[in-house]
């Protein structure tokens, strides 16, 4: 059975920090992204990393702020929420697949695989 599970979400203050992680298991992915979904608003991408280099990428809402990793050990992927603020309030999703080469990621819904997601609150 194939699970991604999130974890890490809660209350934090705005300018804190906080730490997402997304465990795989059942397989192994090449491609992870983390998407959010704010009350009333549409689901949209956060940031994904894939490949070898790997590849990364952040919506402009989030650069400078988020930072995403993996470890490919462990199957697991990381966004790093570093000064967030009221406006990143929202549930997040951690999403996966297994992409043709190159394994190019993208801050598209067209993942295969979702996490139940965890919810994320700032406070300000």
């Amino acid at each position: 059975q194939v699970e991604l599970v999130e974890s890490g979400g809660g209350l934090v203050q705005a300018g804190g920090s906080l730490r997402l992680s997304c465990t795989a298991s059942g397989r192994t992915f090449n491609n992870y992204a983390w998407f959010r979904q704010a009350p009333g608003k549409e689901r949209e991408g956060v940031s994904c990393i894939g490949g070898r280099s790997p590849n990364i990428d952040y919506a402009d809402s989030v650069k400078g702020r988020f930072t995403i990793s993996r470890d490919i050990a462990k199957n697991t992927v990381y966004l790093q929420m570093d000064s967030p603020k009221p406006e990143d309030t929202a549930v997040y999703y951690c999403a996966a697949e297994q992409a043709p080469s190159p394994p190019t990621c993208a801050l598209l819904p067209r993942y295969g695989y979702w996490g139940l997601g965890t919810q994320v609150t700032v406070s300000s």
